[in-house]
């Protein structure tokens, strides 16, 4: 199980980016899915989550600016990104679970900054 992130970049405070994870060697519509973020410093924690059944949940400080959404069709799973904060300033990682096991993907870097 492959996963590419991609989407950071650079964005002003109360903008929005869309992060993308792409799969290859599975079909992530049968895996949780989830987006971590790691600030420089802190400990990496989980953001939004998205159950292979459909169930979303999300971290109370990303909670309705934050929209976690797949499309199986392009095996693909999203982290849809609205009133960035500098404090969301991060790099963010998706992972893949399955049973007892997951995989994680390279990170992408997003910086929330004037």
């Amino acid at each position: 199980v492959q996963l590419q992130a991609s989407g950071g970049g650079l964005v002003q405070p109360g903008g929005s980016l869309r992060l993308s994870c792409a799969a290859s060697g599975t079909r992530l519509s049968t895996k949780n899915m989830a987006w971590y973020r790691q600030a420089p410093g802190k400990q990496r924690e989980l953001v939004a989550s998205l159950a292979a059944g459909g169930a979303t949940s999300y971290a109370d400080s990303v909670k309705g600016r934050f929209t976690i959404s797949r499309d199986n069709a392009k095996n693909t799973v999203y982290l849809r990104m609205n009133s960035l904060k500098p404090e969301d300033t991060a790099v963010y990682y998706c992972r893949a679970a399955w049973g007892t096991t997951g995989s994680w993907g390279q990170g992408t870097l997003v910086t929330v900054s004037s």
